[in-house]
């Protein structure tokens, strides 16, 4: 089961380490009952995190979340984000509202700050701590923050997770970002592991995905899941698709395949600005 391996957030609480994501869900009514078929098959596999925001569809996604999840509330561990703009202490509280009424749920478990924008942390985060004093969110965490930002946090409890941008295409976080995450024990969450398709007929992937019995998918995915610190939120917009990405768990890259991809995707060298989707 694709839920078997887990990765421990700050708080001690036990999270799969492969999830799914909802991007892009919510947008076409047309596509609607595939995409719940999808996160409920994932929901089956063990992938019971679901990660959406208020941002997607404008709030369409976490619609389709709140019909996947219909009757397995308790199953679940819900990721949702407050967008910059709504992230002063009102802000926040209306939109975490907004986000439950969609979701149709009385808590969010993991409640993220999109992006930074021009609003203080320090408002941010102390209106994300009254909503875990309430029970509105179980906890709160960052997505798109870099290392300085990081360092700008208000003291005391940090964020769960950083959610951040990182597939094959996308290393620069390794140069600095994922050790300084290690260093605070914050697990990095990323999101669009497999670039959103485009990596998938590069040469390299393909090779070592034959070599494997495997798709060119699975094999991006196996390489973001190689640390034990990091969860990926693939989207999958239909079951099968869904069943090919919790078969990646059960892949073992070799060292000859790490090597292979490194010189078809090479490491960062220096620093790189934090990329986003």
């Amino acid at each position: 089961m694709a839920g078997a391996r887990t990765v421990l957030l700050p708080s001690g609480v036990a999270v799969p380490a492969l999830g799914q994501g909802t991007w892009g869900m919510g947008e076409d009514p047309g596509r609607r009952a595939a995409e719940v078929s999808a996160l409920r098959a994932g929901l089956d596999l063990g992938m019971t995190l679901v990660d959406t925001a208020e941002m997607y569809g404008d709030g369409a996604a976490e619609d389709v979340v709140a019909e996947a999840v219909a009757g397995r509330r308790d199953e679940v561990f819900l990721v949702s984000k407050v967008l910059p703009s709504h992230a002063d202490a009102a802000g926040v509280t209306r939109a975490c509202r907004g986000s439950l009424r969609r979701l149709r749920t009385d808590r969010i478990d993991l409640y993220l700050l999109h992006w930074r924008g021009a609003v203080l942390l320090e408002e941010t985060v102390g209106a994300l701590e009254s909503l875990v004093r309430e029970g509105a969110i179980g906890s709160w965490g960052v997505s798109n923050l870099d290392v300085d930002d990081l360092a700008d946090l208000p003291p005391g409890p940090g964020p769960q997770t950083d959610q951040v941008l990182y597939n094959l295409s996308r290393r620069g976080a390794e140069y600095d970002l994922l050790p300084r995450c290690r260093e605070l024990a914050v697990p990095v969450m990323a999101y669009s592991p497999v670039e959103q398709g485009r990596l998938l007929g590069h040469p390299a992937l393909r090779d070592v995905a034959a070599a494997h019995g495997a798709t060119p998918a699975q094999i991006a995915l196996a390489w973001v899941l190689r640390h034990d610190d990091v969860i990926a939120i693939p989207k999958a917009s239909s079951r099968a698709h869904v069943e090919e990405n919790a078969a990646a768990l059960e892949l073992d890259l070799t060292a000859e395949d790490l090597a292979t991809l490194d010189r078809a995707f090479p490491p960062p060298t220096g620093k790189r600005p934090l990329e986003m989707l």
